[in-house]
């Protein structure tokens, strides 16, 4: 699988005829790797409708006729906005996707959108061919983060650190024991002011207080898992 980090908390994931989508928030973010106009998904997967997520999905969307998941009550906003290709799965819920499939975990976070529309916020536990990936979305430190890798084995963890609207860099080590993935990329951090944080410095925390290594990825950049 290709995991290709977009800025903020969007990643592109490939493996097959699978191009998944995650929070594809491009435009009006100053570390965006690329425009909204760039893109090609086959997927649009959402963790929650906070703007900073949420992006450019409805754009992309109609333009591509991607299969665009959130849970309900985002779903269905995004439904009337024109969108004609979208599923509503809940917390718990499991969609197809080519090779592989997305379960929706959650996650503590606030979120409504800009349209008002209340909603959940969710982690996204992601598998295409021989690879698993866990988004955690935006969250603050809860026990339950170790549920997720009890019933599947985990390979990547995608996970926020910047502090202020989630947890930090120091609960985010904490997170990472919890998650147990032997690979993390660090997200949601250096975007704006309030999120500015040191990755290097996580990395040699979780490097050294946990058996996981840290990708750090700069915008544009790929790892392959």
């Amino acid at each position: 699988m290709e995991i290709r980090f977009l800025g903020q908390s969007c990643f592109e994931l490939v493996e097959g005829d699978a191009r998944v989508l995650i929070d594809p928030f491009l435009t009006g973010n100053p570390k965006a790797a690329v425009e909204a106009g760039d893109l090609e998904p086959t997927h649009i997967l959402l963790t929650h409708g906070h703007a900073d997520h949420y992006g450019d999905t409805v754009e992309i969307a109609r333009r591509t006729g991607a299969l665009v998941a959130a849970v309900p009550e985002l779903a269905n906003e995004i439904a009337g906005k024109g969108v004609e290709n979208v599923v509503d799965p809940n917390l718990g819920g499991t969609i197809e996707l080519p090779g592989g499939w997305s379960r929706w975990v959650p996650a503590w976070h606030t979120a409504v959108t800009a349209d008002g529309t209340p909603h959940i916020s969710a982690g996204l536990v992601i598998r295409l061919g021989d690879t698993t990936v866990y988004h955690l979305g935006d969250t603050c430190l809860f026990s339950d983060l170790a549920l997720p890798g009890q019933r599947d084995e985990l390979d990547v963890a995608l996970i926020n650190i910047g502090g202020h609207y989630t947890m930090d860099r120091h609960d985010a080590v904490k997170a990472v024991e919890l998650v147990g993935a032997p690979t993390v990329i660090p997200c949601h951090y250096d975007t704006f002011q309030p999120i500015e944080t040191d990755a290097e410095a996580f990395k040699v925390d979780v490097e050294a207080m946990t058996s996981s290594s840290v990708v750090i990825l700069e915008p544009g950049e790929v790892h392959r898992a």
